[in-house]
């Protein structure tokens, strides 16, 4: 399997990292895990495992395009762990309430998707 076919399963574990983050809170109420008041850095790691789950499709479809067109391996391990890399830095810039930051770093990760099918479409 291919470096970047390990990043989808990265980015395929990402909101769970999130949603664990958010649910630290003590007592945690199993029974009604998404009634759960979240206030602070819970909400906002809350806030990033939904954002990271809406950023999973696009991402693993952008490398498996690119792996089916074959784009040269190389571009595409280069983009996608670019992308777990500005995923990673999102979430910490949600926990850390960084919002002008966390946005740029959420187009970073856009970046390299649009990047991927560049490079499919060049491949093809």
């Amino acid at each position: 399997m291919t470096f970047a076919l390990w990043c989808v399963l990265v980015a395929s574990m990402l909101p769970f990292v999130w949603g664990t983050l958010s649910k630290s809170a003590l007592p945690y109420d199993n029974a009604q895990p998404r009634l759960q008041v979240k206030t602070g850095w819970r909400q906002r790691a809350d806030w990033a495992q939904q954002n990271s789950w809406e950023a999973l499709a696009p991402f693993a479809a952008a490398v498996i395009i690119a792996h089916l067109a074959h784009a040269a391996q190389s571009n595409i391990d280069w983009l996608a762990g670019l992308f777990i890399t500005f995923r990673l830095l999102y979430g910490v810039a949600y926990l850390v309430n960084l919002p002008t930051l966390r946005s740029l770093i959420w187009s970073g990760g856009l970046v390299c998707v649009i990047g991927l099918y560049v490079v499919a479409a060049r491949a093809a």
